[in-house]
């Protein structure tokens, strides 16, 4: 496979290209050791050329009438998307959302692993995780000593701006925010922001529009 260098890329590819990844990772785990843009198109509703132009902003170029070696596609994305070196990253917020985040057994496979929590008023030995729960007041001490970049915001909306801040000026100069409140901690601070409430409202409207199996079927109008 030929590997293009590439300078950019749009967020709505971005956001894809975890998709083409997991698919690749199940056909690897099936024994196939071939595939192409039409096979990635075909499986996720997808047009064929937007998967190329995804593919090829990624740094991956297929044969014409062969497509892409699987093993090496699937490396070139892990690459681009970082997942190929373990990052470390800080969690705030010891919640039952940070609890969760935790233990999610996901973030490995991606190269991520939360090395430290800490919470705005940690209880007396509280533990997440296998992790004691540290105080902010160590957070920025941790930061520079560990060389950690990456924070996990999950605390309530009303502790978010404070706690945000407080975290970019102690160096993380990116966070992952689970909280319900957008944060903007100025142009040298990547957040990216998880909105759960707006994920939830997409579902129930699509939801709500489907007619209910349950009720019964409207008779004809007479004429």
């Amino acid at each position: 496979m030929l590997v293009a260098m590439t300078t950019s890329i749009s967020v709505p590819s971005l956001r894809r290209l975890p998709l083409y990844l997991r698919l690749l990772e199940t056909w690897r785990a099936e024994g196939r050791t071939q595939v192409s843009c039409t096979h990635l198109a075909d499986d996720l509703g997808f047009d064929s050329t937007q998967v190329r132009k995804d593919l090829a902003a990624a740094g991956a170029t297929g044969r014409p009438k062969i497509g892409y070696d699987l093993q090496e596609l699937r490396d070139v994305l892990r690459r681009f998307l970082g997942w190929d070196n373990p990052g470390e990253a800080f969690l705030v917020g010891a919640g039952p959302l940070g609890q969760a985040l935790v233990a999610y057994e996901g973030f490995a496979a991606r190269g991520l692993a939360i090395v430290a929590v800490f919470d705005p008023a940690p209880a007396p030995g509280a533990m997440v995780g296998g992790k004691p729960v540290l105080p902010l007041t160590k957070l920025k001490d941790l930061a520079g000593r560990m060389h950690v970049r990456l924070g996990i915001l999950a605390v309530p909306a009303d502790q978010a701006l404070a706690t945000g801040q407080l975290m970019a000026g102690a160096g993380l100069q990116g966070i992952w925010n689970f909280a319900p409140l957008r944060l903007d901690l100025g142009a040298q601070v990547v957040v990216e922001q998880v909105d759960l409430a707006q994920s939830l409202a997409v579902l129930s409207h699509r939801l709500a529009s489907l007619s209910n199996p349950s009720d019964p079927p409207k008779s004809p109008e007479p004429p």
